[in-house]
């Protein structure tokens, strides 16, 4: 092949090289703005999402996703520059993405309902919560579980699709709680004395609060007592012990008042049948 025909075959393809070498830098410079722009929106989102106090586990899972996201789309989009056909691609992964999230189901509900907590935060590490039919003091928030402990220092692992499916209760959101207590007394027993009684016992513990006031009121005229409603306020973290020492008082003070704690009792009348 002599100079002259060289010279024609490039003159014949270099059109077609020059786009093919246009292509492919087009391509480089998608990927590599691509590339950067996921960097950046990973990077603002875990700004964001770090300034709002969101678990530093799901900040990180966000990240990474939106990272691989929208970095997908750039290998994609440079691809379809170099007249690689896509469609059949996205239509694999398609495919695959819902194939996996059948087979999956369970545990991206539960993945859901993890997100769904840390985001909304009904309750944080360290909270006494009542959910899913169980109570204890939270220990870990995960991705697809939440881990609790029990008052008698036993582990539970609960799926995080079924402590979203219930009511939550929190009991160490609020800083106070009352306290709760019925007492009976006997009939013949001074409504009045008794009354005198309880709150003495109630003025005697310095972690009840004064505001609220402490109610005391009788609210039943029972089968075999009179009984006393009490209800007291109390920091959150003294509800047990000022529920078991105002109980053990108020019975020590009644008893030492001779009020009594009637036992239940039915009255038994016996009628003769004349024969």
């Amino acid at each position: 092949m002599d100079a002259q025909q060289i010279n024609e075959l490039i003159q014949q393809y270099q059109p077609q090289v020059l786009a093919m070498a246009v292509q492919a830098l087009t391509a480089i410079i998608i990927f590599y703005v691509g590339k950067y722009i996921a960097g950046f929106v990973r990077s603002m989102l875990v700004r964001i999402l770090t300034a709002r106090k969101l678990d530093a586990t799901l900040v990180s899972f966000v990240g990474s996703l939106a990272y691989g996201a929208l970095l997908a789309f750039t290998v994609i989009a440079a691809l379809a520059q170099i007249g690689i056909q896509t469609a059949s691609f996205v239509a694999v992964l398609a495919a695959a993405g819902l194939a996996i999230g059948l087979a999956l189901q369970g545990s991206l509900s539960n993945f859901a309902a993890g997100i769904l907590l840390m985001i909304f935060r009904p309750f944080k590490a360290g909270d006494f919560v009542e959910a899913a039919g169980v109570a204890g003091i939270v220990e870990e928030i995960g991705i697809f579980t939440t881990q609790m402990r029990t008052g008698d220092n036993k582990t539970l692992i609960i799926p995080n699709s079924q402590v979203t499916d219930t009511v939550i209760t929190n009991y160490s959101t609020k800083p106070t709680r009352r306290v709760d207590l019925v007492f009976g007394i006997g009939y013949d027993d001074d409504i009045d004395a008794a009354r005198d009684v309880i709150r003495s016992v109630i003025e005697a513990d310095e972690r009840i609060h004064k505001d609220p006031e402490p109610l005391i009121v009788v609210s039943a005229l029972a089968d075999s007592s009179v009984n006393f409603t009490v209800r007291v306020w109390v920091n959150s973290g003294d509800y047990w012990p000022v529920n078991f020492a105002l109980t053990e008082a108020t019975k020590k003070a009644l008893d030492a008042a001779d009020i009594t704690i009637p036992y239940p009792q039915r009255d038994v009348h016996i009628h003769q049948v004349a024969g």
